[in-house]
C-alpha cells in the first residue's frame, strides 16, 4: 500500500464521527449494518451519516450493498488490515538489536 492511500485513509478514521461509525461496522462482523442501524448506534442524523459513509467509501474502507430496499456497509477488513500492516510492517527496523525483541512480541 503506497503512503499517499495510507495516509487518506487514516486523514478519513482522524474524524471522531467517522471513526466511531467505522468501529460500530468492525463490530457488526462480515455481515454488515443496514443504514438504519448504523444511524441508530451513531446517534448522528441520516445526511451527516451520508457524508460520512460517502467518505470511508471513496477510501476504500466500507463497502455498500443494495438489498432490495436495504442498503448494507461492511467495513473491507482487508483494507484495514492493509493499513495496520503498513504501519507495523517497518518497526524497529532502524534500532538497536535490543528493538528486535519487540518485533517477536508483536508478532506472537
Amino acid at each position: 500500500m503506497s503512503l499517499d492511500k495510507t495516509a487518506n485513509r487514516l486523514e478519513a478514521l482522524g474524524n471522531p464521527t467517522r471513526l466511531n461509525i467505522y468501529r460500530i461496522l468492525v463490530r457488526a462482523g462480515p455481515e454488515g449494518l443496514v443504514v438504519g442501524k448504523i444511524q441508530r448506534r451513531a446517534a448522528v442524523p441520516r445526511s451527516t451519516l451520508s457524508h460520512h459513509l460517502h467518505k470511508l467509501i471513496g477510501v476504500g474502507l466500507v463497502t455498500q450493498q443494495r438489498h432490495g430496499t436495504m442498503l448494507v456497509c461492511h467495513a473491507n477488513y482487508a483494507v484495514m488490515t492493509a493499513v495496520v500492516d503498513f504501519l507495523t510492517e517497518e518497526c524497529c527496523v532502524d534500532s538497536d538489536d535490543q528493538c528486535s525483541e519487540v518485533r517477536r512480541k508483536g508478532a506472537a
